[in-house]
């Protein structure tokens, strides 16, 4: 996951960084609003970002405004991160797009919770307008058409049976080719549960896809971080 840090205290930066780090986290770190705004332009050269963690007392310009003009550049999820704990900046900071509003000192744990929360609602409305573009709710991926409405598979035409767990696992990486799904992401979103014990449960249901599949590099394994899927050729 490619996260956006907007934070001039150094100190603060460089910790909150290697913490993300150690969590899979792609961190780039912006210290002003223009160099925020610049980075996240079409061409800012640093390419799309799954989330935005802003601070709000920047040095060149109130977060505030910075996260309004984020608004009108990218629907990139932004949680403000800030010492600011009354009631009117909150409402204030949510009524200007922010997706959500952590207070400082806060724990890291929790922060890390609420980023991935971001994301996944994120995803689940990319998904959404990406299934109402599909001609008939199907997903076509060069040999393997998934049927979202009927839950129906095929590769090269031929039906695969797949359980209900097999299908929306497929279908939840699916729905965006080449992302990295966290594994706790993962178990999440198709076992409505936390990672604890789930873990083997998961490896076990990307095999057997790989296998009724007969594709077995269709669904990519990143070490220490989860699992993607690439589309296979026609």
């Amino acid at each position: 996951m490619r996260l956006l840090l907007v934070e001039d205290d150094e100190r603060v930066a460089s910790a909150l960084s290697a913490v993300l780090g150690r969590h899979g986290f792609e961190v780039v770190h912006t210290r002003n609003g223009e160099e925020t705004l610049a980075r996240l332009l079409p061409d800012g050269g640093s390419g799309p970002f799954d989330v935005v963690l802003l601070d709000l007392g920047l040095p060149d310009q109130d977060g505030f405004e910075v996260c309004g003009r984020i608004r009108k550049l990218t629907a990139t999820p932004v949680i403000m991160v800030t010492a600011r704990a009354d009631v009117r900046s909150r409402i204030h900071g949510l009524n200007l797009g922010a997706d959500d509003y952590v207070v400082k000192p806060y724990d890291t744990g929790e922060l890390l919770a609420r980023i991935h929360a971001v994301s996944r609602r994120s995803q689940a409305e990319e998904a959404v307008a990406a299934e109402d573009q599909q001609p008939e709710g199907a997903l076509e991926l060069g040999s393997l058409t998934i049927e979202l409405p009927t839950r129906r598979v095929t590769v090269q035409d031929a039906v695969v049976t797949l359980t209900r767990k097999e299908f929306d696992l497929l279908a939840l990486l699916a729905q965006r080719p080449g992302v990295v799904f966290r594994r706790e992401q993962i178990i999440s979103e198709v076992w409505r549960t936390s990672w604890e014990g789930t873990g083997r449960t998961l490896e076990v249901h990307v095999a057997s896809l790989r296998s009724k599949l007969g594709l077995p590099a269709l669904i990519q394994t990143v070490r220490g971080v989860g699992y993607r899927l690439v589309p296979p050729a026609n």
